[in-house]
This record gives C-alpha cells, structure tokens and sequence, in this order.
C-alpha cells in the first residue's frame, strides 16, 4: 500500500479565470506547447511534465508561485518574454528587492524574476544550476 502514488504520474493544477484568454496568453505568449480538452487546459512542458489549468467562476489568484520555468539565463528571458508583452513584478522590501528589469539577484537564492497569467496567478523564470 505504501507504494500506490509511486508510480503515478502526478501532476499540478490550478485555477485561471477565463479559459480562452489563458490559452492565448500560455500558447501565443509564452510559446508553450497547450492543449484543450472538456473546457480544461493542459500544458505540455519539458520532461513530459503536464500542468492542468481549469476554470473557476469566483477564481481568486494565488499569492505564491505556482509555476516556474528554468532557464540558463533569467536575464535574456526577461528580455524576450517582455518583448512578447509579459509584464514583470517588482519587489522593494526588506526581504525581497528586485532591479528595474524585475530581476532579483539576492545571495543566497537564485536569480528570479516573476510575472502574472492573465488570472493573476504568479509565475517565474529562474537560473537554473
């Protein structure tokens, strides 16, 4: 019994408020590969990962990052990913800054930056090792 989930192949999910927009802003803005199926979303990512994206009436976006994306360099996606109108996030707390680009270098963590889906969830790209 306690090898039942072991195998399976678990993947995440979470909610976006209007279906046709998360298309378009997943697949035309950020070039991933998405498919549609009984009104719900699934992102085809790397490594065979899926995300399921679904839709809720009363959706509240989530206040913590729900996906990210390794990249070789944060700064050259920040750049292409803002060319293709992706709006970056920008911190200034004691904790927590980031540069004009939107960029966070602290020591100690990895070079982020985040960004919203059109329902407001957070996402991010980040140097890889």
């Amino acid at each position: 019994m306690q090898d039942l989930l072991k195998s399976s192949r678990a993947f995440s999910g979470y909610s976006v408020s209007d279906i046709p927009e998360a298309l378009a802003f997943y697949r035309d803005t950020l070039g991933l590969e998405v498919s549609e199926s009984n009104g719900l979303l699934t992102l085809h990512l790397a490594g065979g990962n899926e995300v399921l994206l679904y839709p809720k009436q009363h959706h509240t976006a989530a206040t913590f990052t729900v996906l990210n994306f390794p990249v070789e360099s944060v700064d050259d996606a920040v750049d292409a990913l803002a060319k293709r109108g992706v709006r970056f996030e920008h911190y200034d707390e004691s904790d927590l800054k980031t540069d004009a680009k939107g960029v966070c270098r602290a020591s100690g963590g990895p070079v982020i930056a985040w960004f919203r889906d059109p329902a407001g969830n957070i996402l991010s790209v980040l140097e890889a090792d």
